[in-house]
């Protein structure tokens, strides 16, 4: 068992069992190429013989603490104005590395009763839309507009609704909204234009899933009452430890790095989430670090987080453990259950937090160990080449029908009432199984509690049928994520992509179409997507009940 600790309290237990050799191997060459001095040069040689775009001009996370202290006393006065004008509610208007980030912040942290808030949408189902602004009080509420690009559609959408909802009751509107967006975007000049109560422009050389620890993480950190200054403290910690002039072997983000690289070279690509309670957010965060950083040109690492935990015999050779506790509420359930994975054979991570904060030290670790793991398995790291391809379909399926109702073809749906047609697709779909495949359940639903536990149970009866790993993600907010690698990852997935027929619908101001529109696009664009990349997919309509369609769902697997 490999022990590392640094100055501080930050424990990393990695047991790799038969691949141990192969870990060392990787770091004792990564030692003699002298890997971490030239990992903070970012030299692009690491990952490829000649430079390629977007490498060493995505890696200004490496440096982002300095920066980021400079304008600590801005972001924390911002927060004591919100804080003391009584607001009730922070509402992010954000996707995928925008939001991830504050939803961990929030969730791990808990309620500050002293501070407002914090919402997050990033679905586009008019039932969602609508489900958060019954919620808020919009004369009290702060709406933080967050796009790296500035031109995302899903947020360029919340904005425009909510942005109309608060003009007709104020007569300066801008006073409640904050942008958080690189600069010179069309976010940035609309929000000067409008009278934005604030624009943070963060740095363009950090990616948006390397984004936790600048703007885009930090101000919904602080208005929500979580010290943004300790988070990026513990980053800096952390990325003392990972310097460039330690050796590589010593170094706790390389060897977790290495270890990723090898164990994804070996087939044991299941990465495995589990964790304590407070810490229970935290992989989804991870989730797209990883899916989005690796799953390109035929590899990648498949994250499973929010599957509930077996005994040794449910999982296959494929998977890899990783434990994440806070060293004051110790599952001594949850260590058995890791101690009985190691001893059948498994590899397990195991990581011990000494509280919240060090959250910070995770987030720049993982941050440069998937970067390293990258350059083990010849990807770029920093790119999404297959990200781009759903957005482009959802546009032609918006553009090629009325914007009021945009309909796939007979044969790319099968609707749940259709029971016996239903049915035989489902078989065939999961028939096509093989060894080291993975199902994903794609759920292009209004997302609450009800639906996601139903799913939750259909995706284990789906594990447990199969003994396959399982992913579940909400659309289309997985498409800022896990889609990257569901196109451009091995040709591994099963995917199930479950729809319904959204009731009542949301017009978009200043636009030419409504909510169910731009999400009926989506799904159809993402369901298109996966096709011309040959994946195996079945799409599924509950129609306008939801919940009596999860029934008949059901009554599939019976």
């Amino acid at each position: 068992m490999n022990f590392l600790k640094g100055a501080l309290q930050r424990d990393q237990m990695i047991n790799l069992g038969q691949y141990k050799a192969a870990v060392d191997k990787r770091l004792k060459m990564w030692e003699q190429n002298e890997f971490a001095p030239r990992f903070w040069n970012k030299d692009p040689t690491l990952w490829f013989p000649t430079p390629k775009p977007e490498i060493t001009d995505r890696m200004g996370w490496l440096g982002i603490f300095e920066p980021m202290h400079d304008q600590l006393r801005l972001m924390m006065d911002l927060a004591e104005q919100i804080r003391n004008e009584g607001v009730r509610h922070i509402l992010l208007l954000g996707m995928g590395g925008s939001s991830l980030a504050p939803e961990v912040y929030r969730n791990s942290f808990g309620r500050n009763e002293d501070y407002p808030s914090l919402l997050v949408l990033d679905s586009t189902h008019p039932d969602a839309v609508a489900s958060v602004a019954s919620r808020i009080d919009l004369k009290r509420t702060v709406f933080l507009v967050s796009s790296k690009s500035g031109t995302t559609t899903e947020t360029s959408s919340f904005f425009y609704y909510f942005w109309s909802k608060v003009s007709a009751i104020s007569a300066t509107p801008g006073r409640q909204f904050i942008a958080i967006t690189d600069p010179g975007t069309p976010l940035a000049r609309m929000a000067q234009e409008r009278n934005f109560r604030k624009v943070f422009e963060g740095p363009p050389d950090v990616g948006g899933r390397y984004s936790a620890l600048t703007f885009f993480g930090v101000v919904p950190a602080f208005l929500i009452g979580v010290d943004g200054h300790q988070l990026l403290d513990r980053g800096w910690d952390m990325a003392g430890v990972s310097a460039g002039y330690l050796c590589e072997v010593e170094n706790p983000s390389l060897h977790l790095g290495a270890a990723l690289g090898e164990l994804a070279l070996a087939g044991r690509d299941k990465i495995t989430f589990f964790a304590t309670p407070s810490l229970e957010a935290f992989p989804s965060w991870i989730e797209q670090l990883i899916a989005e950083s690796t799953g390109k040109d035929g590899k990648g690492l498949v994250p499973i987080v929010d599957e509930a935990i077996e005994e040794p015999w449910v999982y296959r050779q494929d998977r890899f453990f990783v434990q994440y506790s806070l060293n004051s509420e110790i599952s001594a359930e949850l260590n058995q259950k890791m101690k009985a994975f190691e001893d059948a054979g498994h590899p397990v991570f195991r990581f011990s937090l000494n509280n919240k904060y060090d959250l910070g030290q995770e987030i720049f670790r993982w941050e440069m160990a998937v970067a390293a793991a990258g350059s083990v398995l010849g990807i770029h790291p920093f790119d999404q080449p297959d990200v781009q391809l759903a957005k482009e379909l959802a546009k032609t399926a918006m553009e090629q029908k009325s914007v009021k109702v945009v309909k796939p073809a007979e044969s790319e749906t099968i609707m749940i009432e259709h029971k016996v047609v239903a049915s035989k697709a489902l078989d065939a779909l999961i028939g096509s199984a093989r060894l080291g495949d993975y199902i994903a359940l794609q759920a292009y639903l209004a997302p609450d509690d009800d639906k996601k536990a139903a799913l939750q149970e259909f995706r284990l009866a789906l594990r447990d049928r199969l003994k396959l790993a399982t992913t579940f993600g909400w659309g289309p907010r997985f498409l800022h994520s896990t889609g990257q690698l569901h196109k451009g990852g091995p040709n591994a997935g099963i995917f199930l992509q479950i729809v319904d027929e959204p009731t009542n619908d949301i017009p978009v101001p200043e636009t030419n179409y409504t909510f169910g529109t731009l999400i009926q696009a989506q799904a159809l664009g993402d369901f298109r997507a996966l096709k011309q990349k040959g994946r195996r997919v079945l799409r599924i309509n509950l129609g306008p009940d939801t919940f009596k369609g999860l029934e008949l769902l059901f009554d599939l697997m019976a």
